[in-house]
């Protein structure tokens, strides 16, 4: 995958697909040395995607200093500086869309349209839930507790009922982090990550947004709830809100959801 110089480091990018210009920003932890999902290739189907390693994360640079959601927003302006592109259709999920709610509000020029997955405001229009909290425990633990947090319906119960399932969702987490995992600077990236979340708050900020806006949810998700991600669509000038049947990767789950997504960034 190429890299390019922004701002003080290099990131790792990559464009791939056909169609009108789409910049993706992704969550906490995303690392473009995963396979890519079927909601991925539905995107590159549509889209001409321009993805990249968040700084600290996968092969772009990780200095070593603490980063704000400007910082984040400064490199996917300075990206998109880098690969030519004056402006994009933008979809930010989860921290990514913290990303993106700061890169419209900061470089709204570049932003043609938006699209935010389960993400939130922050400050009066309420917050994700603080992952910051999980960093403490063990890898296991916080991979069974994240799943839990990302889809409510995860009960011990159902856990219990699902054996198979639920263990099969625990490898894969645990899989995920093994990218990276020799890196002692990937885990300094990513709590970097965590500790620039716990200070996001566009919420007074929000009623600036002018270009079309269009906030996805998953009405099982219990890191960026329902009632936190409809306030936030609230509080954006004629933003349409979105529901669907899933959790945190409620885009995964539930067949409906893609359609919607390409429409809201097409």
């Amino acid at each position: 995958m190429p890299f390019l110089r922004v701002r003080d480091i290099e990131i790792c990018h990559q464009i791939d697909g056909n169609g009108p210009r789409l910049l993706r920003i992704w969550g906490t932890g995303a690392d473009l040395r995963r396979p890519p999902s079927d909601f991925d290739r539905r995107l590159t189907a549509n889209f001409t995607v321009l993805a990249y390693d968040q700084r600290g994360m996968g092969r772009s640079g990780k200095p070593d200093r603490a980063c704000t959601l400007a910082d984040y927003a400064d490199d996917a302006a300075g990206l998109l500086d880098a690969v030519g592109w004056d402006k994009a259709a933008v979809l930010g999920y989860s921290f990514g869309g913290m990303v993106a709610q700061e890169l419209a509000l900061r470089h709204p020029a570049r932003v043609e349209r938006l699209v935010l997955m389960s993400t939130s405001a922050g400050g009066a229009g309420g917050s994700s839930y603080p992952l910051h909290e999980l960093a403490e425990l063990d890898d296991e633990q916080r991979v069974r507790r994240f799943l839990e947090l990302a889809d409510s319906r995860r009960t011990p119960q159902w856990q219990l009922a699902h054996p198979a399932l639920w263990q099969s969702l625990v490898d894969d987490g645990m899989a995920a982090l093994q990218l990276g995992a020799d890196d002692p600077a990937q885990h300094t990236g990513r709590i970097r990550q965590l500790e620039a979340r716990r200070q996001h708050d566009t919420w007074e900020r929000l009623p600036a947004l002018r270009m079309p806006v269009c906030v996805c949810a998953g009405r099982h998700d219990g890191i960026a709830t329902l009632e936190v991600q409809r306030r936030l669509a609230s509080r954006i000038p004629d933003a349409v809100f979105q529901d669907f049947d899933g959790g945190h990767l409620f885009f995964v789950q539930d067949p409906g959801a893609a359609p919607v997504i390409v429409a809201a960034l097409s």
